[in-house]
This record gives structure tokens, sequence and C-alpha cells, in this order.
């Protein structure tokens, strides 16, 4: 009765080692098979959200359709992608949290797809500046959104990844409690029992009693002997089994622990530099973000500066225009001198024809007056003649006056044309200096823009290495999760060698 009193509380210890050791298979099990699935295809759609939105804004960049045509491809397989992992994680939800925030995140992906199709197709019209700003209004507001959902469904499953460890710790503690309890009881009995048959074997039952007391201990080092057959040697040799296999037991036990604790740490480092290139990546998100808003800015001074141009170009051809009419009005004033000039010579021709015949006349009178001595009648129409010679001359000389005023009113009048004419041309020399200006300032901004561009390339390929990065990550978390399954097999391997007396039990 004593043998089998040891032996049933040995069977007691392999079935208590062999319940929670499957426990901690399912903890395991679950951890792989659930959890970090669920979390790698979290962390891969959003890092297919930020390329897809990369992509994005380099279509809208493109400066030729074929470069388009290859950005609208490479959205394609990246969409599908995303569909493909959305569809995953879909069969491993298991929270009820995850159940409430998924279906939202679905109707953000919908609703950012509708917003993406609008935005390429203002992209195909090359008009990068209104592209621009659908871009920074509604779909990155629902880009942020799924990032946020996406961030809210991976914490879920961390927490449950870090939860399902847990449990597989107190599971372990709870065996290794009922383990050492079990062997307490069992070195209990094995005192009582030796207090009973002392007498007969009382030396194996010593040696029993301290290979029980340092198996109690935790001390698994004692070598066990016996060189009998009677039940006091079937004792030793069932102790002798049950130290071994609670060396081999605990050994795997430990082994495996340690490894799922390595595997899981690895996991959550990977996770966390994860985490870090993430929010770079965002970072680069936002330079990329803020180098469009200046480039944008710079676009639209262009804009206004050639407006100015044009408007100051239009006043320079109105001045011009007036310019030739003062020009053409002086052409007409100094016409009008040249005709006063001829009158002028003519009029002076008549005065000279009338002081000719006044010279004759008085040649005349004069000899007259000579014949006729003091009768001189001929003398007196001479006189006559002269007179009336003397008035015309007078109202010549009075019309030469006139002509005269009227000349110089006139080339004063021409003066002041000509002088406005001058202030005319001076204004169109200040126009065309101001478009030179404005010239320079456009120039100006568009070496800033060839800066701008610049930059928004730098940071593209920032992102662009960054996520490569995450991928290697994740295949990290991939071979992570790999060898806890192994770890895990090995664990089953090794409660499969006890034999349980119930065959539903065993099968379990």
């Amino acid at each position: 009765m004593s043998f089998i009193a040891v032996l049933v509380l040995t069977v007691c210890v392999g079935a208590v080692s062999v319940l929670q050791l499957g426990k901690v298979h399912d903890m395991s099990s679950d951890l792989a098979t659930n959890w970090m699935p669920a979390t790698r295809s979290l962390l891969e759609m959003k890092n297919l959200v930020a390329r897809y939105r990369s992509q994005e804004l380099q279509h809208i960049l493109s400066a030729s359709y074929e470069e388009m045509g290859t950005y609208e491809k490479s959205m394609e397989q990246t969409w599908a992608q995303l569909q493909k992992n959305k569809a995953e994680y879909a069969t491993l939800i298991s929270e009820p949290q995850e159940r409430e925030i998924f279906p939202e995140f679905e109707k953000l992906l919908t609703q950012y797809g509708v917003e993406h199709n609008k935005i390429i197709a203002i992209s195909h019209t090359q008009d990068a500046e209104q592209a621009t700003t659908l871009s920074r209004g509604k779909s990155l507001q629902l880009s942020r959104d799924m990032n946020t959902a996406l961030d809210k469904l991976t914490e879920v499953n961390v927490t449950g990844a870090v939860r399902a460890g847990a449990t597989a710790d107190a599971v372990y503690s709870q065996a290794r409690l009922w383990v050492v309890g079990l062997l307490v009881g069992a070195v209990a009995l094995g005192l009582v029992l030796a207090l009973w048959i002392a007498r007969l074997v009382a030396r194996p039952l010593e040696e029993a009693v301290k290979v029980a007391q340092s198996v109690a201990a935790g001390d698994l080092t004692s070598r066990i002997e016996s060189d009998t057959t009677d039940e006091t040697g079937l004792l030793l040799e069932a102790l002798k089994g049950m130290n071994d296999s609670l060396v081999k037991i605990v050994g795997e036990v430990r082994t495996g622990t340690d490894t799922i604790a390595t595997a899981s740490s690895q996991i959550a480092s990977g996770n966390q530099d994860l985490s870090s290139r993430t929010e770079e990546q965002a970072s680069s998100l936002e330079e990329t973000a803020a180098s469009m808003e200046e480039l944008t800015s710079t676009v639209k001074q262009n804009a206004d500066n050639a407006r100015q141009a044009n408007q100051l170009a239009v006043s320079a051809s109105e001045v011009a225009v007036k310019g030739g009419t003062v020009v053409s009005q002086v052409v007409d004033t100094m016409g009008s001198i040249n005709a006063s000039s001829k009158k002028i010579v003519d009029i002076i021709g008549v005065i000279d024809g009338i002081a000719f015949q006044t010279n004759i006349l008085a040649l005349n009178a004069a000899v007259e007056a000579a014949r006729a001595g003091e009768q001189g009648r001929g003398f007196a129409v001479v006189a006559s003649e002269v007179r009336s010679l003397a008035q015309r001359s007078a109202a010549a000389a009075k019309e030469i006056k006139t002509l005269i005023g009227d000349s110089v009113e006139k080339v004063e009048e021409g003066s002041k044309q000509v002088e406005e004419a001058g202030r005319t041309m001076e204004e169109i020399v200040g126009s065309v200096k101001r478009v030179t200006d404005i010239m320079g300032e456009i120039t100006a901004a568009s070496q800033e823009q060839t800066s701008g561009i610049e930059q928004i390339n730098q940071a593209i390929t920032q992102m662009d290495q960054v996520t490569q990065q995450n991928a290697a990550l994740v295949e990290e978390a991939s071979a992570a999760a790999q060898s806890l399954q192994e770890q895990a097999g090995s664990l089953s391997e090794v409660v499969g060698v006890f034999r349980l007396g119930d065959p539903q039990l065993a099968l379990n």
C-alpha cells in the first residue's frame, strides 16, 4: 500500500505537470497563431497606408503622364496588398474592441479611396496646386484617422499578447507550486510510511527520505542507487524515475520558458524599433507637407507677379499710344507754323512790290514836280497813289504782326506738347524698369521652387528607407513567431512522454 500511495502521488505530479504544460502550450499557441500574426498584419497595413500616401504625393509631383502611370501601377499593387492584409486580419479578430474599431477602419479606408480617386483625377490635369490642396484636406484627415484606428488595434493586440505572456508565466508559477506541493506531500507520506516500516526497511527508507527532502528543497542532482528487488527497492526505483522525470521536465520547461521570454523580448524590441521608425516616417511626411506648402506659396507668388507684369505691359502700351498721339500733335503744330511762315514770305513779297512801286511813283512825282514847277497837278495824283500804297503797307504790316503772334503761340504750344511727350517717355521707362524688377522676383521664386522640390525628394527618399527597414523588422518578428511555434512543439513532445490512465486526458 505504501508503494501504491507513493506511485499515486507520482502520477499526480505527472498529471499536474501535463495539465499545466498543456495550458502553457495553449498560451504559446494563442500568442503565435493569433496575437503575433494580427500585430504583424496591422503594422504592415500601417506601412502600406503610409506608402500609398507617399505614392499619391509622388503622382501629384510627376512631370509626365508616363511617370504618373508608373506610380498608378505601384498604387494598385499597394492597394491590393492592403486589401489582402485587411482580409487576413479580419480572420484573426477575437476581442470586442477589435470588432468595434475594425469596421470604422474599413469605413475610413473606403472614404479615403474615394478622395484618392478625386486627387488622382485632378493630378491628371497637372493642376498640382489644387491636387495638393485636396491632399492636405479631407484626405490627410482620413489618413490620420486610419493611422489612429490602426494604432488602437495594434495596442489591443499588443495588450492581448502581453496578457497571454503573463498568463503563461502565471501558469508556470502555478505548476511549480503544484509540483512542489505534491512533492512535499509525497515526502510527508514517505515519512509516515518510514516510521511504520522503519524496522524492516530503515536504511532504504532513510535514503528515500533524503532523496525526497532534496527534491522538496529543489535539488534534483541526487543519485539514487538500488540493489534490491523488494518493495523498498521498487520505491527507490520509483523515486529515481520520478527524479529523472522531474529533472527532464523542469529542464525542458525552463529552457522553453527562457526561449519564449527571449523571443518575446526580441518581438517587443522589434516592435519598439518599428514604432520609432514609424514616428520618423510621420516626421518625414510632415516635412513633405511643409515643403509642399512653401512650394504652393511660391507658385502663387509667381502667378501674382505674372499678372502684375501683364498689367504693367498693358499700361506701357497705353502710354506708348499716348506718346504717339502727342508726337502727332507736335507734327501738326509744326505744319501750321510752316504754313504761317509761307504766308509771311508772301506778305513780305507784297511789301517789297509796294515798296518798289512806291519808289517808282516817288520817282515819277519828282519828275512831274520838276516839269510842272508850281503847277503840280500830277504831283497831287502821285501823292494820292503813294498814300494808297502806304495804307496797303500798313495793313500788310499789321497782318504780319498778327501772324507772327499766332506763330509764337503755336510754338509755345508745341513746346508744351514736347515736354508732355518727354514725361510720357519717362513713364514708359519707369514701367519697363518695374517689369524688369518683377521678372527678377519671378526668377528668385523659381529658385525657391527648385529648392523646395529638392527637399521633398530628400524626404521621400528617407520615407522609402524607413519603409524598407520596417519590412526587415516585420521579417524578424515573423522569425521570432516561428521560433515560438517550434518551442511549443518541443514542449508538446516532452509532455507526450507521460502516459495517463484516462485516454481522453492523454488526448487532450
